[in-house]
């Protein structure tokens, strides 16, 4: 089958042109830049005038909560909502009931995906302090790779001791499988925790969330990770950068990387108190200087790549403070229109986009034939239409969970088609629901 899309804005490896392209099956065959476009008999026509084109989005950070954790959310309805938001592929994180931590489990979430997964999939391997024998048994070509917890969060997968880190930090070098890291000192959590138990009580308001999991928390864990990484040699990807601070550890040893989310470029600490604990995620979203200066490291090579940390729970799980109420939210759907917004708030350009939330993913953890528009490449494709305006309701959230804290917000950019193999899952409120996705390739 044979797809022209044509009228469009291409956005793409750090250039905007107007132009077409045409898809033969899963794959693209053929971009041309102008307004002329090649004859041909071609099944199906996709008229993106007034639409900018990019590569399909690559989010590399969530928690589908699939298996073990389904009343909070699953593969089905958050690949789901990642397809809504023009996502065609994500690499889903460990801490789910079992923990992905053996090779029975990680084959066990590559079965439940190809059942179920609307678009492309892959998962990271968990580190553990005891299972480092396990990644010689993994297959390369099937992971991004290893996912690292260094301070405790949902799951209690926690690696903090440093003969343990430094067996984790080796045998991912020597087999060259990237280390993904999230960082947060927990002796300093604790500390900070019991301070504000017993100045405040069991349960401290969620506006002291940042206090516990402070700046001085994950700038200390930050560090050892990148100490080590120097040390070793070893491919190391911080997850969700919070702090400034963080970032003056980033941009100059290449083997050494670093994420921001959503919901750190989006929100500061003055939102708790309309958001409350909707907000509250780990590491924690901290103060107006943090936010600008992630966001100015969009365009300044200390951010890497883009995701969502996206992690459902039920609202009836939020309740509470900072001891009970979860921490985590569900992002994916609006990953795109929040940077797109960024974007026209002049915080970004446009072309950057890709190059955080598609092209560099795909160089990072080296996705073969995905997150570019390239002749040859799988035909993963978004399409998003300008000065469209639309609000975030209830109805309108497709995570399983049906909320968000971006409710009520209107957003100006909408997707309005997601092409997932040279198939349109998604377009204008319609959904192909007998669509599935692919396993992703790498290496």
């Amino acid at each position: 089958m044979e797809t022209l899309i044509k009228g469009g804005t291409i956005i793409n490896e750090g250039k905007s042109f107007e132009g077409c392209i045409v898809i033969k099956d899963d794959r693209l065959d053929t971009i041309h830049e102008g307004h002329d476009f090649p004859c041909g008999n071609y099944q199906q026509t996709i008229d993106a005038t007034g639409c900018y084109i990019l590569p399909g989005i690559i989010d590399c950070h969530v928690h589908f909560r699939e298996p073990g954790l389904t009343e909070k959310a699953d593969i089905k309805h958050e690949s789901r909502a990642a397809a809504y938001g023009g996502v065609t592929s994500y690499f889903d994180m460990p801490n789910t009931v079992p923990q992905t931590i053996s090779l029975e489990a990680l084959n066990d979430k590559f079965t439940r995906a190809k059942h179920d997964s609307y678009v492309n999939y892959s998962f990271f391997f968990g580190a553990t302090t005891d299972n480092v024998a396990d990644f010689t048994q993994l297959d390369r070509h099937r992971i991004p790779g290893i996912k690292l917890f260094m301070g405790s969060s949902t799951g209690n997968m926690k690696v903090d001791k440093l003969g343990a880190l430094i067996d984790i930090f080796k045998t991912a070098y020597r087999l060259q499988l990237p280390l993904m890291v999230h960082c947060e000192d927990n002796d300093i959590i604790n500390r900070n925790m019991k301070e504000m138990v017993e100045k405040y009580g069991d349960d401290p308001k969620v506006s002291l969330h940042p206090l516990i999991r402070s700046e001085e928390a994950c700038v200390e864990s930050a560090s050892l990770a990148v100490g080590l990484a120097q040390l070793f040699g070893t491919q190391l990807h911080v997850a969700h950068v919070s702090t400034a601070a963080e970032l003056g550890l980033f941009g100059r040893h290449n083997n050494i990387t670093a994420e921001a989310v959503i919901a750190h470029l989006f929100f500061t600490d003055q939102d708790y108190a309309s958001k409350g604990t909707w907000i509250k995620c780990n590491p924690a979203i901290k103060d107006e200087k943090d936010r600008e200066a992630l966001k100015q490291a969009l365009t300044n090579g200390k951010i890497t790549t883009v995701g969502t940390d996206h992690a459902p729970h039920l609202l009836s799980q939020k309740q509470g403070g900072c001891q009970k109420a979860a921490s985590g939210m569900p992002m994916i759907q609006f990953s795109l229109p929040v940077m797109l917004e960024l974007a026209e708030q002049g915080v970004l350009p446009i072309e950057r986009i890709p190059e955080l939330m598609a092209h560099n993913p795909a160089r990072l953890f080296q996705v073969k034939e995905r997150g570019f528009l390239r002749e040859g490449y799988k035909a993963d494709i978004t399409i998003v239409r300008p000065h469209c305006p639309w609000t975030v309701t209830e109805d309108a959230i497709q995570s399983k969970c049906k909320w968000s804290p971006l409710m009520g917000h209107t957003f100006n950019w909408q997707v309005e088609r997601t092409i997932c193999n040279g198939h349109t899952v998604y377009q204008g409120g319609l959904f192909d629901e007998n669509y599935r996705g692919e396993e992703i390739n790498f290496r």
